[in-house]
């Protein structure tokens, strides 16, 4: 019947001509790739034997909001234009596209519900804690996360060599040179492979459950879960290979080299003393490199690049950087308690995200009602012969006000998110000044990359040091 419409429908104009019928029956619209009807019209559109598609509705064409948005670009770019009968939408119309991802992706969340019922029983078991692993290219443990010593070595190794000042790169090659086999047995490793140990979550004894996921109702490939569907953190779920809180250490280190851009693997210190003049960082500079006087000091990497009078901030050795930073570790323990109180009232202060989640969760509400709104209109508009002006006047406010609440929900995604990592460094600060119990005689590199932000050489000589935190303290 509606096969019989449409051709009669096609035929009645006389400024068109019916090139012929293209369907699939019994075929679900979620994905392209098996609908030979429809790629075949694709296809003949492309090769120029089609100017104008018809069709009956959105739902129809395609319920996945990626495959519809594709085609109608590559047929629009290629003159080729679709008229959606129940939604009243050319392509050609300037506000074609916003209202075909729209209307898809309400087309496509029908599909995705209907989908998740299959996986349902899976998530129920994630839900409850249970996971499992591939244990043969898992270094450290075997079946049922039991500990495998020898490999467990090998995670400790990278683990101390990292917090050594070595990069990934530099790990590698260290290993190899050791002649310590990959987590697939092979010789060779790989930067992947070592920064993968570092940030795995199980060797701290715990375990994040669903960090991939199959998307069964398009495509069926695994993706990286990034909020899609739920994530389980379930803690002490087996026994760790390397203490939680060193775990911690390592993950505030490589946010920090990430942050700066680079890391030479050879010297814990760089970008790490900043100049109290210009603001430049100090950097290595070798002294006598070819006589028996050679040593290694740090000065800022801009001191002779200003015109004029070069930066009077001093010089330092590595030993003196070290004594610096001890002196201000054993006068932060000394006040301890009024740290770690002052610490805590920062994030009561700046970390809160209670308010701005529910601010979120009410522009998502209206961004719901705005798309629902736009739908009932195209209806409405479809079913009742109506002024156009006044029509697309309506429409155009609508969609104007989801464009603007799309921005605001973005804005707040990107402050939940900095204050989020800001609690998570706090919270890391006071577990790690908590555990000090003593003075520190020696220097110690964890805590050092654990707990400094950077240090400050002013001109008169004085050192500040600036701890995660924002807290600072004169070292030297």
């Amino acid at each position: 019947m509606q096969m019989a419409h449409y051709k009669n429908y096609i035929e009645s104009r006389a400024d068109w001509d019916f090139v012929g019928m293209y369907s699939d029956e019994g075929i679900s619209g979620t994905n392209t790739k098996k609908r030979d009807g429809f790629n075949q019209m694709i296809e003949d559109a492309l090769a120029g034997k089609i100017d104008l598609i018809i069709t009956k509705s959105v739902s129809r064409f395609a319920r996945n909001t990626v495959d519809s948005l594709q085609n109608v670009r590559k047929l629009k770019e290629n003159g080729v234009e679709i008229y959606f009968e129940k939604e009243n939408i050319w392509t050609f119309d300037s506000r074609g596209e916003l209202l075909i991802t729209i209307m898809s992706s309400l087309a496509q969340e029908e599909s995705r519900s209907i989908s998740e019922n299959t996986t349902w029983g899976k998530r129920k078991q994630f839900a409850e804690g249970k996971t499992s692993v591939g244990y043969s290219a898992f270094l450290g443990y075997d079946k049922d996360f039991k500990i495998n010593e020898e490999q467990a070595q090998v995670v400790k190794l990278i683990y101390k060599l990292f917090l050594g000042g070595r990069s990934f790169y530099a790990i590698t090659k260290e290993l190899e040179k050791r002649g310590l086999k990959s987590p697939s047995g092979k010789d060779k490793w790989y930067i992947s492979t070592v920064r993968s140990i570092l940030t795995n979550e199980k060797y701290r004894g715990d375990a994040l459950i669903q960090k991939e996921y199959t998307a069964d109702f398009l495509d069926k490939t695994r993706r990286k879960n990034t909020g899609e569907i739920p994530q389980y953190y379930v803690e002490e779920h087996h026994e760790a290979i390397i203490p939680p809180d060193l775990f911690d250490f390592v993950q505030s280190e490589i946010k920090r080299r990430e942050q700066n851009g680079k890391h030479s693997g050879v010297s814990i210190f760089a970008n790490k003393i900043k100049c109290g003049c210009c603001g430049g960082w100090y950097g290595a500079k070798v002294w006598h490199s070819t006589d028996k006087y050679r040593r290694v000091i740090y000065r800022c990497n801009k001191k002779y690049a200003h015109k004029g009078k070069p930066c009077s901030t001093r010089h330092l050795t590595e030993e003196e950087i070290k004594q610096i930073f001890v002196k201000a570790l054993n006068s932060l323990v000394e006040v301890k308690e009024n740290v770690i109180a002052e610490l805590r009232s920062l994030i009561d202060d700046v970390c809160q995200t209670v308010e701005l989640t529910e601010e979120r969760n009410r522009i998502e509400q209206e961004l719901c009602v705005l798309a629902e709104r736009i739908e009932i209109l195209i209806q409405e508009n479809a079913r009742v012969a109506q002024d156009q002006n006044a029509y697309l006047k309506q429409e155009n406010e609508i969609r104007g006000l989801y464009v603007e609440k799309q921005g605001n929900l973005e804005k707040l995604d990107d402050q939940i998110a900095e204050r989020e990592s800001k609690r998570k460094t706090l919270e890391t600060m006071i577990q790690v000044v908590c555990g000090i119990n003593e003075e520190q005689v020696e220097f110690d590199e964890a805590l050092w990359g654990g707990l400094l932000n950077y240090i400050v050489v002013k001109e008169d000589g004085a050192a500040v040091v600036v701890f995660k935190g924002g807290i600072e303290i004169v070292g030297g």
